[in-house]
């Protein structure tokens, strides 16, 4: 579910995965793998990425369909 929620957010924010790769500072190729799935995603990245479009963890693993980051 993480991974197919990665690319729809990114696609919905109309960008490529080069360039989340380079706002997130890592290799192209190692952002497709986390996108498709053939890499597991390690936590620091989670963060990263759910900081970078804004959402909850808890979202970004399918655990909730609310995007709202709680404090």
């Amino acid at each position: 579910m993480i991974y197919e929620r990665i690319k729809e957010l990114r696609k919905e924010t109309g960008l490529s995965q080069e360039k989340v790769a380079q706002e997130l500072s890592m290799y192209v190729t190692t952002y497709r793998r986390y996108e498709s799935g053939e890499r597991e995603l390690p936590m620091e990245v989670a963060v990263r990425i759910a900081d970078y479009y804004g959402v909850s963890l808890d979202y970004l693993a399918g655990r909730s369909n609310d995007r709202t980051i709680k404090e």
